[in-house]
């Protein structure tokens, strides 16, 4: 990950925001603005990486949530996607499910995404137990348990288990980070550079007024420190020199010397408020539509005649298949309206 601008010697400063909850099969709340820290006026928040856990996960659910997105994103997607967030990547193991929003001005930065996922048996005070005796997990970090036990509760209220178990309250809901390791040097390998980027943790605490679950969530917000990797955009949209012919509209855009085309990159057009990539409203594939007028300089055409008249503005995005994400993005602008038509080729539309 990188990012565009440079704040001193040590680069960019990201704010993230973590949060992790066990859900308990329970349907989003009305209000997440506590949790999210929507009225916190001291954060600037950049990214927010969103772990539930105990979704859901019966026949019929995993089935819709298979051909459509799940209630819990589609929830957090309403609520972020006003804030200029945009879902760039989620993973779904059974019950588990794990989000990452970024603002949208930082897609272009955000490259090759990968995820992997562990199923673990980890909870409580094994946790403590655990990183006594497993190398790897030793070389996580936490920040001080200052809180009260987040499980179990009784749902709907503050109250730890009244059932007949009465089961001891635990610190089951935790928070836990590690930076990636730096190759070691070989005799045929060079000394690795010094690490680019640093995290630093500057909030950790569970949101007590929560009780659709017999967890209470935790949130911990992080200062990432880094120098960028990426400088610039590899490709500019240039929505000032758009222009219409007919149901069209081609795009002027430049790319560096060593981006890695490919015929199946495509531009995709977009209203301002985009929940993911695969909102747009139009696209082209740069392989069927692209006009190349030097080297770098490029123009690509695309549909806008089922575009309704409208006053909104748009963004054009364009979507790298061989770096797996956006890496050029462009202002908003507002287009000519179009008149509606349907698609009479039944074109494969892309999907990530």
């Amino acid at each position: 990950m990188s990012s565009r601008k440079l704040s001193g010697p040590k680069g960019r400063r990201l704010s993230i925001h973590v949060v992790t909850w066990n859900v308990a099969s329970a349907a989003p709340p009305l209000d997440l603005s506590d949790l999210l820290q929507l009225n916190n006026r001291n954060l600037n928040l950049d990214i927010y990486v969103i772990g539930l856990q105990e979704l859901n996960s019966g026949i019929i659910s995993l089935l819709s949530d298979a051909a459509f997105n799940d209630s819990w994103s589609s929830f957090l997607m309403d609520v972020l996607s006003p804030l200029s967030f945009i879902k760039v990547s989620h993973v779904r193991m059974q019950g588990i499910l794990l989000l990452v929003f970024a603002k949208y001005q930082h897609l272009p930065y955000i490259q090759i995404l990968s995820t992997k996922s562990t199923p673990t048996g980890l909870f409580g005070y094994w946790l403590s137990i655990a990183k006594k005796h497993d190398p790897l997990l030793r070389e996580f970090q936490e920040g001080r348990l200052l809180f009260p036990p987040t499980y179990k509760f009784d749902r709907n209220s503050n109250d730890y288990d009244t059932s007949e178990k009465k089961r001891k309250p635990a610190w089951t809901d935790r928070i836990l980070w590690r930076l990636k390791r730096q190759p070691c040097a070989g005799p045929d390998t060079p000394i690795p550079p010094a690490s680019h980027f640093s995290l630093s943790l500057r909030g950790y605490s569970s949101h007590m007024t929560y009780g659709i679950s017999d967890h209470k969530p935790v949130s911990g917000t992080f200062d990432l420190e880094l120098k960028p990797l990426v400088s610039a955009p590899l490709i500019v949209l240039m929505p000032e020199d758009l222009w219409t012919v007919e149901n069209d509209m081609m795009v002027s855009y430049s790319s560096t010397s060593d981006f890695p085309s490919s015929p199946w990159d495509w531009i995709g057009l977009y209203k301002v408020g985009l929940r993911d990539v695969n909102d747009y409203v139009s696209y082209a594939w740069v392989g069927d539509s692209k006009v190349s007028c030097s080297d770098n300089l490029n123009q690509a055409y695309i549909d806008i005649s089922n575009i309704p008249t409208t006053e909104d503005e748009f963004l054009l995005c364009y979507y790298s298949n061989s770096l797996r994400s956006v890496v050029g993005i462009s202002r908003p602008f507002q287009i000519p309206p179009g008149s509606l038509r349907e698609d009479p080729l039944g074109e494969a539309q892309p999907q990530i």
